[in-house]
């Protein structure tokens, strides 16, 4: 089978490593954006991991924001048999469920993520151990979400048993009414 690329119209014979290349992306935040912190640290330890620094796509803000142009564009960017590597999972988000959302997108994109420190090290998911783990992550966030719902449901339950409705007070009283 011969692989080409069209090249000014015609198409010129091409390896498959020239078709393609595996490209690590990196990403790094902090959370301030008044520049009392900096990327330097993470964009070391980047860059040592093997990423290139023109492939690392930063952001200064919180990591409860699901919306950050840097990650966005990183995301979109990754392409099928990519890496995103970054330094601690925490930097990727805070949010347990948009972590294991934003690491399944990834999955079924046939994008691995490589965790390089902190408490998530251990996952790489380009290989069978890292999805094996957050795979257990991802069992244990879902387990927690039904326990929160579970304890939501009881509390709205007894609170109804003891009279109380939940809600938004009216903002026209009785006496309002009478008047309008």
């Amino acid at each position: 089978m011969t692989l080409c690329r069209l090249i000014d119209g015609q198409c010129r014979s091409v390896t498959q490593t020239d078709v393609y290349v595996t490209t690590q992306l990196g990403y790094a935040r902090v959370s301030k954006a008044d520049g009392s912190q900096v990327h330097d640290l993470q964009h070391d330890a980047l860059v040592a991991a093997g990423v290139d620094p023109e492939h690392i796509y930063e952001d200064a803000a919180s990591g409860r924001l699901d919306k950050r142009p840097g990650l966005d564009a990183c995301l979109k960017a990754l392409r099928r048999d990519d890496t995103l590597v970054i330094w601690k999972l925490d930097r990727l988000g805070r949010d347990l469920r948009h972590l294991v959302n934003t690491v399944g997108d990834l999955t079924k994109r046939g994008i691995g993520l490589k965790v390089l420190a902190g408490e998530g090290a251990s996952i790489d998911t380009t290989t069978a151990n890292g999805r094996l783990i957050f795979a257990i992550f991802a069992g244990l966030a879902e387990f927690e979400r039904e326990l929160i719902v579970e304890r939501t449901r009881a509390g709205l339950e007894s609170a109804r048993a003891r009279g109380r409705h939940g809600g938004r007070p009216f903002k026209m009283t009785p006496a309002k009414l009478r008047l309008a």
